[in-house]
């Protein structure tokens, strides 16, 4: 999500319409699909733009045994909390929260590690944002605002530094906050200091393409068609895919199911430890509520963004492809996609905006392995983008043996903050996993360095790390 995005994400397109003539071709398979490309609107008028939302104020109790001054209202548009400790040190956390939902009440929540900060002397403050759905536009220009307005509403000094954090979608909007695009873009924009986004959606857009994918394998794997883009009779059709794909959902998929799940399996980042028991978890309700909706993010998009032309579906780690994997793809249905439903705007930054490894300050992400929802898979994109801008020495990323999304105990989530902390501010640079190297990935004990244990979650049945 950079200036030279649009640029690229045309080129992953013109490669798309190129493969879609190569990929699993069967000499024994006469037909395929006709690429489906759904009508593109010629207005910019979205479904966004006409919603209403109600900001709610929340109370801010003291945390106990933690004294603080602490404010809370609505600010243009938005409901906000802000905690400042005595001690405090004149540095600020501004905290991204994650996906609302759909309604009309805008709602703000203090982070995870609000106690930590308190005791470490920082102030943190959240914005409930202007917007609900999946707008993180919203989310990075509005907590940019609120950082903006803390001396102003709090009557303290101007912040020393300023450092952003998040979970999932708000994950995304702490990645995006620092990059080249949004400075250049955003309305209110902000120099951060430093970024932790957690469970984050930082390949942007493979998101929306990632639910796509898994829905239309799924409702094909069980028979069930798609014949149309947007899939619009996939929740009615819902019981017999489940009824097909799993002896018992969600934990026991059906030897059909099974093909679901080595598709995800690649889809999500390839062979690792603790995929199979998140491919096992109630996300799978959640991935599965998606189907049949179309590329536009619930209106966030004016048209329809997503495509799979270039999409290979693969069974099995084997890259080879079968007789029967070729004849999947050559009968799947094939999306033509419209990259330029997401570019560049000329009043503040785009509707989705982009994470495209462009950015000058310290970053430290963690992901959880066995995450079906926003897979593992967003930082090995947002690894090969750092890299490919030259920043890859800037970007930590640490994985999580966990099987849900967010799913972190408290311990990790300071840890990544207190790394990323010291090392902005003494240059000591933290240690963090390859999310790259397949082998070191797919290795069973990769992700036990930086995972903690620490009684709050229910992690007893997953595999142990070697030598525990």
């Amino acid at each position: 999500m950079l200036p030279s995005k649009l640029a690229s994400a045309c080129a992953r397109a013109v490669a798309g319409v190129m493969l879609v003539g190569t990929i699993g071709i069967a000499a024994d398979v006469q037909a395929r699909p006709k690429p489906i490309k759904p009508p593109v609107s010629n207005s910019e008028a979205r479904e966004q733009d006409s919603r209403t939302f109600f900001p709610v104020v929340s109370p801010l109790a003291p945390f106990p045994g933690l004294p603080s001054e602490r404010w809370t209202g609505v600010y243009e548009g938005s409901s906000y909390q802000i905690e400042v400790p005595p001690n405090w040190n004149g540095m600020l956390v501004m905290y991204a929260h994650g996906y609302r939902g759909t309604g009309p009440e805008l709602t703000v929540s203090p982070p995870a590690i609000r106690p930590w900060l308190l005791q470490q002397g920082y102030a943190w403050a959240a914005s409930s944002y202007s917007k609900n759905f999946y707008d993180v536009r919203a989310g990075v220009e509005d907590t940019n605002a609120l950082a903006l307005a803390f001396s102003s509403l709090t009557g303290k000094a101007e912040p020393s530094k300023t450092y952003i954090t998040g979970h999932s979608m708000g994950g995304h909007v702490a990645a995006a906050a620092v990059e080249a695009e949004t400075y250049a873009t955003a309305n209110n924009p902000v120099r951060y200091n430093g970024s932790v986004p957690m469970c984050g959606v930082t390949g942007d857009v493979y998101q929306f393409e990632y639910l796509m994918n898994f829905t239309l394998a799924a409702q094909h794997l069980a028979g069930q068609g798609p014949t149309t883009f947007p899939a619009t009779d996939f929740q009615a059709k819902l019981p017999q895919i489940i009824g097909t794909l799993w002896d018992t959902y969600p934990t026991a998929p059906s030897a059909q199911g099974e093909k679901l799940e080595g598709i995800v399996r690649d889809l999500s980042g390839g062979e690792r430890p603790i995929f199979a028991e998140g491919f096992r978890t109630s996300l799978q309700s959640v991935v599965l509520g998606t189907g049949g909706q179309d590329g536009s993010v619930n209106g966030i998009l004016a048209d329809s963004l997503t495509g799979n032309l270039a999409t290979r579906y693969q069974f099995d780690t084997n890259k080879a492809m079968s007789r029967e994997e070729r004849e999947f793809n050559d009968s799947i249905i094939r999306v033509v996609g419209h990259p330029p439903a997401n570019s560049i705007r000329p009043d503040g930054l785009r509707w989705i905006p982009v994470v495209n490894g462009q950015f000058n300050v310290p970053v430290v992400s963690i992901h959880t392995l066995g995450d079906l929802y926003v897979p593992f898979k967003h930082q090995q994109i947002y690894r090969r983008n750092a890299e490919a801008n030259g920043n890859g020495d800037l970007l930590v990323q640490r994985a999580i043996r966990a099987p849900s999304h967010c799913d972190f105990t408290y311990q990790e989530q300071v840890e990544a903050m207190a790394a990323m902390l010291q090392w902005e501010q003494q240059g000591i640079k933290p240690a963090g996993d390859r999310v790259l190297d397949a082998k070191a990935v797919a290795n069973p004990a990769y992700g036990c360095q930086f995972t903690r244990n620490d009684g709050t979650q229910n992690r007893a049945a997953l595999p142990a790390c070697p030598g525990s």
